[in-house]
């Protein structure tokens, strides 16, 4: 009965990020232009690691003449798609040469000013009467712990989530970012084989909520449990074991950057220096200045 009522609440937390997928895909057919409104939808699948970029100038972003430096809001890359991710077509143009698609995706359901997009060469076509998604499939706690930790001192990239970088991209654009690291949803994305939600904005409401406001750091640490989330809307730390959470930080002004180890309490006295516990964050991040943070269990034992 417990693990029933566990995996209800699971379910139950996803609908809005499975809401948006359906609302972003209606969006997409409500925007085709005038004339093409019986056209046939269009698909594509990612026959290895795709990088998705919210704009459509591949050969400048990978081309050796642009630092992708988040630090300094040069933020191209949304994601890298796992090879299997179904894409829908929803446009298509060429730079610089490069045959570029605009896309929707409901592994990532995110809205957007720009719109995403992906170099053409990193999908394959696929019929509308043959297109399946990604199966997901999350592994064991043990790979899940042995994958975080293969990620430690990967450097932290901004939309990165394949820790040794997307081959094809080396190949095709030799002088560019390789993608070679994670940013702190992408350390998680990886490690459950894309299971999880991609973003923060979506983990703050992921699985079930920990109890934790008016606790202390102490009283924090011993409730929580392996691969519980402490997360707010923009990071989150990912508890490893009873003493430590690991985690990838952009490392702004001078500090640490990467993928590292944290002692866990010491870690939660740190944070809660300047950010208070929330049982809620979509009803107490206000209130508390923006500055809150909620524990979220996801992960069934």
């Amino acid at each position: 009965m417990i693990m029933k009522k566990f995996v209800l609440a699971l379910v139950i937390s996803l609908l809005p990020w499975l809401l948006g997928a359906a609302e972003q895909s209606a969006a997409a057919d409500a925007a085709k232009e005038p004339g093409a409104a019986n056209a046939p939808a269009r698909y594509a699948v990612a026959i290895t690691a795709a990088p998705v970029l919210n704009t459509p100038a591949f050969g400048k972003v990978f081309g050796g003449t642009v630092t992708l430096d988040p630090c300094r809001q040069v933020r191209p890359i949304e994601f890298v798609a796992l090879p299997g991710t179904l894409f829908r077509i929803e446009g298509e143009e060429t730079d610089g040469g490069i045959d570029v698609y605009r896309v929707s995706s409901n592994d990532y359901p995110y809205r957007s000013k720009t719109g995403y997009y992906v170099d053409a060469r990193f999908l394959k076509p696929v019929s509308a009467g043959a297109r399946q998604e990604r199966p997901r499939a999350l592994p064991g706690l043990a790979e899940v712990q042995k994958r975080l930790l293969a990620a430690l001192g990967k450097p932290y990239v901004w939309g990165g989530n394949v820790k040794d970088g997307a081959p094809l991209l080396r190949e095709l654009y030799p002088q560019g970012d390789p993608l070679a690291g994670v940013d702190c949803s992408g350390l998680l994305y990886q490690a459950t084989d894309g299971f999880t939600p991609r973003n923060t904005s979506t983990l703050t409401g992921f699985g079930t909520a920990l109890p934790v406001a008016g606790l202390s750091a102490e009283r924090i640490a011993q409730k929580l449990q392996p691969l519980d989330l402490i997360v707010w809307s923009g990071h989150v730390m990912i508890v490893l074991d009873r003493d430590s959470f690991i985690e990838s930080v952009m490392g702004c002004e001078g500090g640490v950057s990467g993928v590292r180890l944290t002692p866990l309490r010491d870690g939660l006295r740190r944070l809660m220096k300047h950010r208070q516990p929330l049982d809620d964050y979509a009803k107490g991040a206000k209130g508390a200045g923006g500055k809150g943070f909620v524990v979220r269990r996801w992960f069934a034992r």
